[in-house]
């Protein structure tokens, strides 16, 4: 039941989210469109902000779906653009609102745990530094972030596969040239 509850006061933050900006939504327009109560909504969530975050962190991981690894990190990307493009309204709306630092710390926790599955398999044969790996990761999902973010600033009218497809030409084997820098039985090239 406990789920339950979560995925229905989830529902009800979207909808509300695809009419107005987050700052303007209150718990009370929560729990009214999902007709429960205030005590049921505290006795789940601390606030609005840790409502946004599970139901955030639970559709995208759904849009990830897995794709963390270098032959399909394209993929993994390209549909959180889709995650996001199919929720524009809602996204935009957080966006757009005084709290806009809850979708861009998403993405930059989405980004980075796709993007270091990708370090890590491409690593796995040399000796590279945890924190070297976490700040190619971190490198990489700065650079992807902004160019979320700047899309969805824009309005979201450039083809998602387009954007993902001129990354993944820039991106072609880079990361594996970057830890190759970093390991020290190489002398930063590879052969």
């Amino acid at each position: 039941m406990s789920q339950t509850t979560k995925r229905a006061l989830a529902a009800s933050l979207e909808k509300l989210l695809a009419k107005k900006p987050l700052d303007k939504i209150t718990v009370i327009d929560i729990v009214e469109d999902c007709e429960v109560n205030r005590q049921t909504f505290y006795y789940h969530f601390r606030d609005i902000y840790d409502l946004l975050e599970w139901t955030l962190l639970n559709e995208t991981s759904k849009a990830l779906g897995g794709k963390k690894t270098y032959a399909t990190w394209q993929e993994g990307f390209l549909n959180i653009f889709e995650w996001v493009q199919k929720n524009k309204a809602m996204v935009s709306n957080i966006y757009h609102s005084v709290s806009r630092e809850h979708i861009e710390r998403h993405l930059y926790e989405i980004t980075y745990d796709l993007l270091i599955g990708v370090v890590e398999e491409q690593a796995q044969d040399l000796s590279v530094r945890a924190e070297d790996k976490k700040f190619i990761a971190d490198f990489y999902k700065f650079a992807f972030v902004g160019i979320v973010l700047e899309w969805i600033r824009t309005g979201m009218t450039a083809d998602p596969k387009d954007i993902v497809s001129r990354m993944s030409v820039l991106l072609h084997g880079d990361v594996r040239r970057a830890l190759l820098k970093y390991s020290p039985v190489s002398d930063g090239t590879e052969t």
